[in-house]
Order: C-alpha cells, then sequence, then structure tokens
C-alpha cells in the first residue's frame, strides 16, 4: 500500500505550516478539544483519556483520521 504512506516531502511541508502558521494548527485542534472537554466534564477525565487513547490508535494504525 506505498499509496498511503505519507513521503519526506508532504511531512515537511506538514511541519513547515504547522512552524509558519501555528493559528491554522490551532483552529484544527478546536474540535478535537471540545470534544475531550465535554466527555471529561459529562463521564470524567478516565473516559476522555481512553477516547483520547483510542482514537490516537486508531489515527495512527489506520493512518488517517475517520475516512
Amino acid at each position: 500500500m506505498a499509496g498511503k504512506d505519507i513521503d519526506r516531502t508532504r511531512a515537511r511541508s506538514a511541519l513547515e505550516t504547522i512552524r509558519e502558521q501555528p493559528v491554522i494548527t490551532a483552529i484544527a485542534l478546536v474540535p478535537v478539544l471540545a470534544v475531550l472537554g465535554v466527555v471529561w466534564a459529562v463521564a470524567g477525565f478516565f473516559w476522555a483519556l481512553l477516547l483520547l487513547l483510542v482514537v490516537g490508535g486508531v489515527v495512527v494504525w489506520k493512518g488517517k483520521l475517520l475516512g
């Protein structure tokens, strides 16, 4: 599945975008932080941490987020 691998050029471009435009990164992370905050407020820290670990594991395993 070579088509799903992230090549060095794209990874470097993504890191440069994060360094040059931190506002874009912050805007992209706001929904994630909002969901974690709501889960933390409703169910507690343990469930928010568990959700973060599960979603992080899926992202690493699949290589992309929900799609």
